[in-house]
């Protein structure tokens, strides 16, 4: 009987191994995604984190509200002194003027009687003139005739002072123009000599 053994043996020969297929095309897919995941985790890490360290400009609620010094030191009441009373000032009275002291009629007539006089030199002076010469003379009687006006006479005789320098400056002026529009002026001129000896009378002069 024969078995396995006794029959003729397989020749054993060492062949080459085959090359493994290349894996470089894996290799190089496996660090794209590598380097594309570095990528992604570096953007989102530069925009995750705060940029300058973290360190936030914007002063936080705290440092706003850290000093607190001051409150605690005005929280302990401190004495305040307690008022005097000062008095109060009286409304003291502004000052009247003084009344004003009515003069007598020899005080007035000191007063204006010098007006009166250049009055009736003027006149004078009127009649030896003519045209412009008198006309000039007349202004200086005119002028004179306001300050006349304005004197304050005794109230005894106020309104009879009033009255007549009224009507002596009416006088001049019709003398002034009777002698602009070249008219005899003897008329004008006589009726401003009485209403000068009307004011002369009334003062005493």
């Amino acid at each position: 009987m024969m078995t396995v053994n006794d029959g003729p043996q397989p020749e054993l020969r060492w062949a080459p191994i085959p090359p493994r297929p290349k894996r470089t095309g894996r290799v190089w897919l496996v660090i794209g995604l590598v380097i594309a995941v570095l990528l992604i985790a570096g953007v989102l890490l530069f925009f995750l984190i705060p940029r300058g360290g973290g360190v936030d400009p914007t002063p936080s609620p705290s440092a706003s509200v850290s000093p607190s010094a001051t409150p605690t030191r005005t929280a302990t009441p401190t004495p305040t002194p307690t008022p005097t009373p000062t008095p109060t000032p009286t409304d003291t009275p502004a000052p009247t003027a003084p009344p004003v002291v009515d003069p007598s009629v020899a005080e007035f007539a000191g007063r204006v009687g010098g007006w009166l006089s250049d009055a009736g030199r003027g006149l004078d002076m009127v009649a030896a003139l003519t045209g412009t010469d008198a006309v000039t003379v007349l202004d200086t009687l005119q002028d004179d005739a306001q300050r006349l006006s304005d004197a304050q006479p005794p109230s005894s005789i106020h309104q009879q002072w009033s009255d007549g320098v009224l009507l002596y400056s009416q006088r001049l002026a019709d003398l002034r123009s009777a002698i602009e529009h070249a008219a005899d002026p003897a008329g004008p001129l006589a009726d401003a000599r009485a209403s000068l000896a009307a004011l002369n009378a009334l003062v005493g002069l």
